[in-house]
């Protein structure tokens, strides 16, 4: 009997897919069964991870629309069709509170992190909705969850990318397309590793977080490979909180 998280024959477009989340979700697509197209802003960054991945590779810059016109392109060419969209490459920006935000640092998080996702999803639900219907993982945040004094640019976006799911959702869904958010909390990767080694903010963190631990990528990543498979094939405009708890807790 397949298992509902079986992924064989499905042909994937993961953004930001060369290290840390994007890379794990990669990771468990392509062992789940299915082609990934592997790409980021960087090209030797893609073309190593490509190769060690053994799957097609093209460098992207999320907030040029040719970038992403080619992208979508590629992927048809390579596997002749796009079954799932994971929407994952994004940046932190500078943080501090709206008062002293940037606007030109505000504008580029916007741009990469809620614009990109809304051009590459108009780009690729209709070929995703043309081959019978799949599914699309967007990257959202507990950040977009709950109210921070750091957090500016970052929150807004990510707070944008849920609504988002939930609107392509209703859009998208007649025509057999699901698309979903995750928001993870506290995840231990390369980008992380300045806060994994401040003891302090490791100290706080964790006493807000009742699992008591940092999230691994690899958990983040089943969770699309849920949301992307037939196990989630009646979830959609969801908003799936992978964060050890943290969001639920009164810090006790």
């Amino acid at each position: 009997m397949t298992s509902p998280f079986d992924l064989s024959g499905k042909r994937a477009i993961v953004t930001g897919s060369t290290r840390g989340i994007g890379r794990a979700i990669a990771e468990a697509f392509l062992a789940a069964g299915a082609q990934v197209l592997v790409s980021s802003e960087s090209v030797e960054d893609t073309e190593t991870v490509s190769r060690e991945l053994g799957q097609p590779g093209i460098a992207a810059d999320v907030t040029i629309d040719g970038d992403l016109e080619t992208l979508v392109d590629f992927a048809l060419s390579e596997f002749d069709g796009i079954d799932i969209l994971v929407c994952n490459a994004g940046i932190t920006g500078k943080p501090g509170p709206f008062a002293s935000v940037e606007m030109d640092d505000f504008d580029r998080v916007m741009a990469l992190n809620l614009r990109s996702q809304v051009m590459l999803a108009n780009l690729a639900l209709p070929h995703i909705a043309a081959g019978g219907g799949g599914a699309a993982v967007l990257m959202s945040s507990i950040s977009a969850l709950r109210g921070n004094g750091a957090i500016n640019a970052y929150a807004l976006s990510k707070a944008g990318v849920s609504q988002l799911a939930r609107n392509l959702a209703v859009e998208w869904g007649p025509r057999n397309v699901r698309v979903n958010a995750i928001a993870p909390g506290f995840i231990a990767t390369d980008l992380s590793r300045p806060l994994l080694e401040n003891e302090a903010f490791m100290a706080r963190r964790m006493a807000m977080t009742p699992l008591r631990r940092p999230g691994q990528p690899e958990e983040v990543a089943v969770a699309a490979q849920f949301l992307a498979s037939d196990a989630g094939s009646f979830v959609t405009g969801q908003t799936l909180v992978v964060d050890g708890g943290t969001v639920i807790t009164d810090g006790s």
